[in-house]
């Protein structure tokens, strides 16, 4: 993948073509070297024999000299991609890259490298070594969960805040008299000092039953928690000189 660069470049393949258009060119201007006769420069020009062997003697050591640049081109890289696939690697499962042995640089013939002075490392170069470039998952994890329990706090207290929904029941009792010469003033009175927590006495009034006799009945307003029907009805019935029972007429929640 990294030298894929290099199939593309002619580099000095055709290096032949410009050694024979400099030859022709000297010719024309001084003549035959040595006597040579003049030949020409086309494509389709015939040379003489040990003008052939020694311009393919050239060209074959020119191109020795260009492969073996490359190969050891090529090999320079190959030698790179390793170190940083390795160092990759090393930095995605969060350890520190694990230190190779010193890699011997390739001299080229064309170009000549000194090599570098050995340095000796010190303890703030270990530490830089150690450092995750690319970063961690782990401080992302823990922002992350900062700012969960920040949001559950903050609905928490906002839940805390607002007030509770009180369920909320609404009862029509029918409250019915031992017979028509019960006080229906003195019975309605007494049925409202019951009182009890969660409990709100509402409109009145009377129904005729027959025969003379009329019910009393009242409407109220409960909370569910606190009071229940059972409860109410006892409450009620302890009037027996007046109450004879009590019914549940309506009852809807709220």
């Amino acid at each position: 993948m990294t030298t894929n660069f290099l199939v593309h470049e002619k580099i000095w393949f055709d290096k032949f073509k410009y050694d024979e258009a400099e030859r022709s060119f000297y010719e024309r201007m001084n003549g035959p070297a040595d006597g040579a006769p003049r030949q020409s420069s086309g494509p389709g020009a015939s040379s003489g024999p040990s003008g052939d062997h020694s311009e393919l003697a050239v060209r074959i050591a020119s191109l020795e000299v260009e492969n073996q640049n490359l190969r050891g081109v090529v090999q320079d890289l190959q030698q790179t991609v390793s170190k940083l696939e390795a160092r990759l690697s090393a930095l995605e499962r969060g350890s520190p890259a694990p230190r190779s042995a010193p890699q011997t640089q390739h001299v080229s013939p064309m170009r000549q490298v000194e090599p570098p002075a050995p340095k000796a490392a010190t303890p703030a170069e270990d530490d830089e070594d150690d450092i995750d470039l690319f970063g961690s998952d782990e401080e992302e994890d823990k922002e992350a969960a900062r700012l969960r329990e920040e949001r559950l706090r903050q609905y928490a207290e906002k839940k805390a805040k607002k007030p509770a929904l009180v369920a909320k029941s609404s009862i029509l009792l029918d409250v019915k008299p031992w017979d028509d010469e019960t006080d229906m003033a003195q019975l309605e009175a007494c049925v409202r000092s019951v009182q009890l927590d969660g409990l709100v006495w509402g409109a009145s009034k009377l129904v005729p039953v027959g025969y003379g006799i009329r019910k009393l009945q009242i409407q109220c307003v409960v909370e569910d928690d606190k009071v229940g029907t059972d409860l109410l009805e006892e409450e009620i019935t302890k009037f027996e000189e007046h109450v004879q029972s009590v019914d549940i007429a309506a009852f809807n929640k709220i």
